[in-house]
């Protein structure tokens, strides 16, 4: 649930990336944690938060990026995502694959 210290603007927001999470796909409680991530970022990059990370500061906004990093290159997926990937599709002989090679077996 959303903390009741957002403003109505970030309460529209988590809302808004919660249901576009939900729609990916995903569970509730997955969608929850990854809309509350983005509005507590958000809030700490706006000056809204009483504490921000400096990676946080010093990171490129989410609408300015635009999903650049949306499982693509050195920020992509992990081994581990792959392999759950390739576990759902029955690709046999995943468990001793390196990422490249799960990369290729689910057509990444």
């Amino acid at each position: 649930m959303a903390p009741k210290a957002w403003s109505d603007k970030r309460e529209r927001q988590y809302e808004h990336v919660k249901e576009s999470v939900l729609q990916r796909g995903e569970d509730k409680d997955t969608a929850e944690e990854i809309a509350a991530r983005t509005v507590n970022k958000e809030r700490a990059q706006h000056g809204e938060a009483r504490e921000a990370s400096a990676q946080t500061l010093s990171d490129t906004p989410a609408p300015v990026r635009g999903g650049q990093r949306s499982h693509s290159g050195a920020g992509g997926r992990t081994r581990d995502q792959l392999y759950e990937e390739a576990k759902e599709k029955g690709i046999r002989g995943r468990s001793s694959m390196r990422k490249d090679e799960l990369q290729k077996a689910v057509g990444r």
